[in-house]
């Protein structure tokens, strides 16, 4: 009978498409895997994007210190649910992606005696896998800065990436800004990006639900020719297309440039916890493969300036691009799963 893995890694495009990324090489070595997600509209969103995995959705709310009891009160629920579904279909190995969404099925794995296992995909370590880390059996980071959170006792593996990134041969003949805030947007980066009139470049903007009309009013004011999507459930075609990216700074999406070889002006977010998005965009930087910009310091007419300047100069960008490949790490996905597979016997 062949094991059964169940991967938390709800919450986040950053926490979800790592997860799948390691499901997909379990289920080439005979394994079957469950995914855990959330009840968040962009779990739901992401699953769509993978409907041969089977998954159990799980009520899930984030810590804050002004509302602990919120936390425990979701935190009991989900701990109800996932021990039905473990009942039901027993997985031997948990693996938590990061994120509150796996304190349920990581805590609960224990209990019922299945292997544990944690990957942290940040420099700096969120607050959930610092508490689930005694939990674990074994820890897996991204960053080489984020074995000191564990004790050392982490194994470097990088972040996993699905293997489209890598199988996409580049179609940017044709050059294409792609404006990206992760799997739910950014409003301040949307917000630059209008008002630096980028208009007369091709643009593909993923711009979130929340701001999708904002965003569409804007560029159909300047009778714009931008892609505009509020989700994008093919972002290996899009960063194949990409001659540039203007990002955030969360460890899946660097991950995914390094993977697909794109240059990037990244915009950490201020005020992600631990600053770790701040952590991740400086070993960007540092490998040349980035332009790393503070979102308060940024005038939309310099930005327009270094955008414009970035898409006139094809020598840099290649350049660039060939300098980020130093932040890929292309079997991490394997080493994770074969590590699962290996203490499972």
């Amino acid at each position: 009978m062949s094991a059964h893995v169940a991967i938390a890694c709800g919450g986040t495009g950053g926490h979800f498409f790592p997860g799948v990324a390691v499901a997909r090489e379990l289920q080439q070595s005979g394994a079957r895997v469950t995914l855990v997600v959330s009840e968040k509209a962009v779990d739901q969103q992401a699953m769509a994007t993978v409907p041969d995995l089977p998954h159990w959705r799980v009520p899930a709310v984030g810590f804050t210190m002004r509302h602990p009891l919120r936390f425990l009160l979701g935190l009991r629920a989900a701990m109800k649910c996932v021990r039905r579904h473990f009942e039901s279909d027993p997985p031997q190995a948990v693996l938590a992606m990061g994120g509150f969404t796996a304190a349920a099925p990581i805590w609960t794995g224990r209990r019922m005696g299945a292997a544990t296992f944690l990957h942290e995909s940040n420099a700096i370590p969120g607050r959930a896998n610092r508490l689930l880390a005694r939990s674990a059996d074994e820890i897996f980071v991204g960053f080489e800065a984020a074995t000191q959170y564990f004790r050392g006792c982490a194994t470097v593996t990088g972040t996993p990436v699905r293997a489209a990134f890598r199988k996409q041969s580049s179609t940017n003949n044709e050059p294409l800004l792609l404006v990206t805030g992760g799997s739910q947007g950014a409003r301040a980066i949307n917000r630059l990006v209008v008002d630096a009139k980028l208009t007369d470049l091709p643009i593909l903007h993923i711009c979130g639900e929340h701001d999708l009309d904002e965003v569409k009013t804007a560029y159909a004011k300047c009778s714009a020719q931008a892609e505009i999507h509020a989700f994008y459930g093919d972002m290996s075609s899009a960063l194949a297309r990409a001659s540039l990216v203007i990002s955030r700074a969360g460890a899946s999406s660097l991950a995914e440039l390094a993977a697909a070889r794109v240059p990037a002006i990244l915009i950490p977010l201020p005020n992600a916890v631990d600053d770790h998005q701040r952590a991740n965009a400086r070993a960007a930087g540092q490998s040349g493969g980035a332009i790393v910009l503070e979102q308060d310091e940024i005038h939309p007419a310099d930005f327009s300036k270094l955008v414009r300047g970035l898409m006139d100069d094809p020598v840099r960008l290649k350049k660039m691009a060939k300098a980020i490949r130093a932040l890929d790490a292309p079997d991490s996905a394997r080493h994770i799963a074969g590590r699962i597979l290996e203490r499972l016997g």
